[in-house]
């Protein structure tokens, strides 16, 4: 489960939905469409068109994992800090109904406004 206490969850690289494909098809429902996904060494995010699925590789083998799943129905509010000259990461954090804040950190190489876009097309 992502830990909501704390700042920053992930360091985010964009990646092939291929190399998610086999992990997260089964918990995705007919017609739900993978958006964007991005991937750490282990860990990776998943932005559907119904919501965001966190995958938490666990353990030195990395055979568990946790898939932790966060509709955009229940966000209340979230806010993005584009890269700079000298803070090169961009940052995406989001406010969950009942649940708390979760940042999401991505490299200079991700277009942080077009997860903005896609998180305010379904939300609003």
């Amino acid at each position: 489960m992502i830990d909501f206490k704390t700042d920053s969850v992930f360091k985010l690289n964009p990646c092939d939905p291929q190399e998610v494909h086999s992990q997260i098809a089964p918990f995705l429902v007919p017609g739900e469409r993978v958006v964007f996904t991005f991937k750490t060494v282990r860990d990776f995010v998943v932005f559907t068109d119904k919501r965001l699925i966190a995958a938490n590789v666990q353990g030195i083998t990395g055979s568990k994992t946790d898939f932790t799943t966060l509709p955009y129905n229940k966000i209340q509010a979230f806010s993005v800090e584009t890269a700079g000259s000298f803070d090169r990461d961009s940052e995406l954090d989001l406010w969950f109904s009942g649940l708390g804040n979760v940042r999401l950190e991505f490299k200079r190489n991700v277009d942080i406004r077009q997860l903005s876009q896609l998180i305010a097309t379904y939300l609003l």
